[in-house]
């Protein structure tokens, strides 16, 4: 029984570990936005994934709104729009373009308790973290997805409310 007890404690704290990694990961790239670190943000990140997903959530939202005419998108239109959302998304969404946004919403000096701040974060498998923000004057939260790859825990994926894809969409 002697021989054991260190197996077990070994597990234990292993598994602890595992559970306490995806919250700190959390925390470091909280701490790496609000102190505008780009190179960390660039490591924490998938930002081709982000990226590709901001897009297809941009060209759904202006897919299932009817057009006044025929309710759908020509071929061309619909590649026109893909195009412009692309470009607009890859330029916007970068670690810098983060870093800076979170720089300048500091130095306007936001009122205090109005930054963003996680509302719940949990596994949603053995690879896979679901995190919301709430985010001051968005009924609906951001939400995140966190995967483990290669031993680190990675942003894969962020779904904006629909306010801000709407705006996204009318600046593309």
């Amino acid at each position: 029984m002697k021989g054991k007890k260190p197996v077990i404690g070994a597990l234990m704290v292993i598994a602890l570990a595992y559970v306490i990694y995806p919250y700190a990961t959390l925390y470091r790239l909280g701490l790496a936005i609000r102190h505008g670190d780009a190179a960390t943000l660039e490591n924490m990140v998938d930002w081709y994934a982000v990226r590709e997903g901001i897009k297809e959530d941009i060209c759904d939202s202006v897919f299932d709104q009817p057009s006044q005419a025929s309710g759908k998108l020509p071929p061309f239109g619909a590649g026109f729009v893909r195009g412009i959302a692309s470009n607009a998304i890859d330029s916007a969404v970068t670690p810098e373009a983060l870093a800076s946004a979170a720089q300048q919403s500091e130095a306007a000096s936001v009122p205090q308790g109005a930054s963003v701040r996680v509302s719940w974060a949990f596994f949603a498998g053995p690879s896979a973290f679901a995190v919301e923000l709430a985010t001051p004057g968005q009924a609906a939260p951001i939400k995140l997805q966190m995967e483990l790859r290669d031993g680190t825990w990675q942003v894969t994926r962020v779904w904006l409310p629909p306010r801000l894809l709407v705006e996204a969409n009318a600046r593309t």
